[in-house]
């Protein structure tokens, strides 16, 4: 995304700590394991809180402690499930540090400077510049004594194999892991539950009904001795709620605020990305006629508008639900052979394009059918509803549909050991003494926790030691600047 803040303006907000167990190496999770632990990132976690724009809330491993205003379905523990709290910020950063940004005197902001390569020296044990340039065609270098390659968890594997002057298989790339691991949090419709209105399991997690600059939200997970017990990756269901017909009053008024936001408010995302990029979209705008036939229309239909109302008031949807679907956001194994590599096509910049080999393991088949059947069976039980799940699930030689959405991790992974991973615990490209990377590319396994505020708690971590290594390095760099001359 060429924009000022990248990918960052389409964050949703969700904050979460990964859990210990998912750091944790695990026998029965090929590849697990971090190089570094829950206790180190934890202090990390406190100063992204601030950063993240969310203050000091109390939080445990893989859960914050604020209470939800709704209390979740309590499950005991035989089922498996426990509820993690999440917290939701409005910050974006490209808005919230833009103006700290362009005032601080010791950072420079350069715009339309594409990554084109990091060029390395002859024996590729460090980095002597980075060629940058524009769409229109500007070319330039940027040397430095330390770089940090922060550019998202597809485009940083791509930034290293395309730095293949000296390294021909990519910078960082001696033993071909460069792009391998890739992981996402695989997502997918599980089935229904039927015959109930659903208030128990869709308010208490209900992301409308936030209160506070900072809400927070309980999710239905699987507990640690579930994953344990039954070998199973990390996920999490949330509850959708499918509406009956609704009211043609209520209906009007939906659309009638919805043209009243075409008109103005706050941008949606998309018009976000489309403004970044000097593209927005043609919105059309209501005629003052439909706007009255509207108006009228929801003039008539004041008694369905009154009954909504009076069900809000009784913290009740406004529309009874005809069932709640349920969908399922799940860990991805680890897995070498799924990976990206670059491609012959070629941008705008003539750099070559990277196509994904997403790949799924039957560890991930394994928890999607087990997982399934936990949430489905025991969300159903407490709200007294009935749970039909998908044809895939009933139908065990079926693939299930899975979707992405759009955590792009470990293609360049975290790990002691250079054959088993891109970068070590502290970052650093193994083989480049002054290279390293920023990111969810680096972690070696995902959780099923939005990735943002531990990319924020590794980043801070990063600065954190490269500040106390450009410290130590300063005094040794002027000694052997006197002794040159």
């Amino acid at each position: 995304m060429r924009a000022f803040g990248g990918s960052c303006n389409l964050w949703g907000g969700g904050c979460i700590p990964l859990a210990e167990l998912d750091l944790a190496a695990r026998d029965w999770v090929p590849h697990s394991g971090w190089p570094i632990s829950y206790a180190e990132l934890e202090p990390h976690y406190r100063r992204a809180q601030k950063f993240c724009g969310i203050g000091e809330k109390a939080f445990e491993s893989g859960s914050f402690l604020q209470s939800s205003p709704r209390p979740p379905i309590a499950f005991d523990e035989a089922s498996g499930l426990v509820n993690r709290t999440f917290v939701s910020t409005p910050v974006i950063f490209s808005d919230a540090y833009r103006g700290e940004l362009e005032r601080a005197p010791n950072i420079r902001v350069l715009l339309h400077a594409n990554l084109l390569e990091l060029r390395a020296s002859p024996g590729g044990s460090a980095v002597q510049s980075a060629a940058i340039g524009s769409i229109a065609g500007r070319r330039s270098m940027v040397r430095a004594r330390h770089y940090v390659l922060a550019c998202g968890g597809l485009e940083n594997a791509r930034a290293l194999l395309l730095s293949n002057a000296v390294a021909p298989n990519g910078l960082g790339n001696d033993h071909d892991v460069v792009g391998r691991y890739f992981m996402d949090h695989p997502s997918s419709r599980l089935g229904a539950i039927f015959g109930v209105g659903g208030d128990q399991v869709l308010r208490p997690y209900d992301r409308d009904l936030g209160e506070g600059d900072v809400p927070s939200y309980p999710e239905i997970t699987l507990s640690d001795e579930a994953q344990r017990v039954r070998k199973l990756l990390n996920a999490r269901v949330h509850a959708f709620p499918v509406e009956r017909t609704v009211p043609r009053g209520l209906q009007a008024l939906r659309q009638l605020r919805a043209s009243w936001r075409r008109t103005g408010g706050e941008p949606t995302v998309e018009e976000r990305l489309c403004t970044a990029l000097n593209h927005r979209p043609r919105m059309v705008q209501p005629s003052d006629a439909s706007s009255a036939m509207l108006a009228l229309r929801t003039g008539i239909g004041a008694v369905d508008i009154l009954r909504a109302f009076v069900n809000k008031l009784n913290d009740r949807p406004s529309v009874e639900s005809d069932h709640v679907d349920l969908v399922g956001f799940f860990e991805q194994a680890p897995n070498p052979q799924s990976r990206v590599m670059l491609c012959d096509d070629r941008d705008a910049l003539g750099l070559r394009k990277i196509c994904v080999d997403w790949r799924l393991t039957e560890l991930d088949l394994h928890t999607y059918r087990v997982a399934t059947e936990m949430f489905g069976q025991n969300v159903a039980r407490a709200c007294g509803g009935r749970f039909e799940p998908e044809a895939w699930l009933r139908d065990g030689s079926q693939v299930p549909p899975m979707y992405t959405t759009a955590h792009h991790l470990g293609t360049t992974r975290m790990a002691d050991d250079p054959k088993r991973g891109v970068v070590d615990r502290h970052g650093k490209v193994h083989g480049v003494g002054n290279l390293h990377v920023a990111g969810s590319s680096v972690f070696p396994t995902g959780g099923w926790a939005f990735p943002t505020l531990t990319i924020v708690a590794l980043s801070l971590r990063l600065a954190e030691n490269l500040k106390a290594k450009l410290r130590s390095d300063a005094p040794a760099e002027m000694g052997d600047q006197a002794n040159a001359a």
